[in-house]
């Protein structure tokens, strides 16, 4: 088959791989008909990842058709069209029975390597290097899914890919993201990153009751897609002396009642604190850039809520944890519990509440691949999100 491999840093190549095999009873075996390029597959493709190995095929967004079963799979049958989500969870160890999905106790072969650097051992994720799990990721034609019937969720007649495609990642992170923060009518939340989480994110905090999102980014195209599409209001931090300082003036200084982070490791910075973390991150003194981060908490209200949904790996410098302590902030973060949020979701999409494909602006065959992260690396072409097509 053809899939997406990593090759080095900045080096994807579509190349032939063998077909993927059942290897344990309860594994399914899905054609894959949509997938799509993730903003935290660009930290593998700029090699922020540790633990990447030539020929690790990418790509934990993707949805498609069985078309074989284990022996032991129950829920799934050949022909049917299922989303998979990215945490690859066992469904039976107590986080997983307390929904807690991203951090499965089983499924992570390779948990030593995650526990040197982080404690303990988060789920495997699908493409997303050998610390977590080397399993095979889904921009290909076809990808093995272990525990299927824990994981996939079946998709009915009718409703096209690219409606439902996104329940594998970014719609459920970006609603977790918003559900971190125990929105209140009338509440105010702001959105650092205006990238195919951060619109997921705005409108999931309308949809759970927020009067007003306040939307902060750099680029144009992606403000207006959060103003136009999302209903925020927008910041362009590229055009403000302080973010902080923008936020309390429109928010009648208090600051927003909660405030996501969805942008990340690799956050971009203005001015000698932006420069800064580029030279420490270059030399190896931290692993992630931590800006948009830092302004979260800064700007948020006294006793509020910041809820980090971007991808950080490892360590970072200039935290203002004394901001966090003496103002009684509540920080919650992690990946997306996914299977918890796909089947209320679906039945948003369902009932017209919300048609995820609006993010889509880039639809590649996936031997394109290597163009389609170059130009949403590069943010060449207006490009938000790339949909590939096996």
């Amino acid at each position: 088959m053809r899939a997406t491999c990593w090759m080095g840093t900045k080096d994807i190549q579509v190349r032939n791989v063998p077909d993927p095999k059942i290897l344990n009873p309860d594994d399914a075996i899905v054609r894959i008909t949509s997938t799509a390029i993730c903003g935290s597959d660009l930290h593998l493709y700029n090699g922020f990842i540790p633990s990447m190995e030539k020929g690790d095929i990418m790509g934990h967004e993707f949805m498609g058709e069985v078309v074989e079963v284990g022996r032991d799979v129950k829920k799934l049958k050949v022909g049917d069209r299922v989303v998979v989500p990215f945490p690859i969870a066992c469904g039976h160890c107590m986080n997983c029975e307390s929904h807690l999905y991203s951090v499965c106790e089983n499924s992570n072969p390779n948990a030593w390597m995650a526990e040197k650097l982080w404690g303990y051992s988060p789920a495997a994720i699908y493409g997303y290097s050998h610390m977590l799990g080397g399993y095979a990721g889904g921009q290909a034609e076809y990808a093995r899914v272990p525990y299927a019937d824990v994981g996939p969720i079946k998709i009915p007649d009718g409703m096209p890919d690219e409606q439902v495609l996104f329940l594998s990642d970014i719609f459920p992170t970006g609603y977790m993201g918003a559900d971190n923060c125990n929105i209140k009518r009338g509440d105010t939340i702001a959105v650092w990153g205006c990238g195919p989480v951060g619109q997921f994110a705005i409108k999931s905090a309308f949809l759970l009751g927020a009067e007003r999102v306040i939307a902060i980014d750099r680029f144009p195209y992606r403000l207006k897609m959060a103003s136009e599409q999302g209903g925020a209001e927008t910041i362009n931090y590229a055009e403000v002396d302080s973010v902080p300082e923008a936020l309390r003036e429109m928010t009648g200084g208090r600051g927003p009642d909660a405030c996501i982070d969805a942008v990340g490791m690799e956050a971009h910075g203005m001015g000698l604190i932006g420069a800064y973390d580029r030279a420490k991150q270059a030399m190896m003194l931290e692993t992630d850039r931590i800006i948009a981060l830092r302004e979260a908490i800064l700007s948020c209200r006294n006793g509020g809520t910041v809820s980090v949904i971007g991808v950080y790996g490892g360590f970072v410098d200039k935290f203002p944890f004394g901001a966090v302590v003496n103002r009684s902030l509540t920080i919650k973060a992690g990946q997306a519990h996914v299977q918890h949020y796909m089947k209320p979701l679906l039945e948003h999409i369902q009932k017209g509440d919300i048609d995820p494909s609006f993010v889509i602006t880039h639809r590649l065959n996936l031997n394109d691949a290597a163009s389609g992260y170059s130009t949403f690396l590069n943010k060449q072409d207006e490009c938000m999100k790339v949909v590939l097509r096996p």
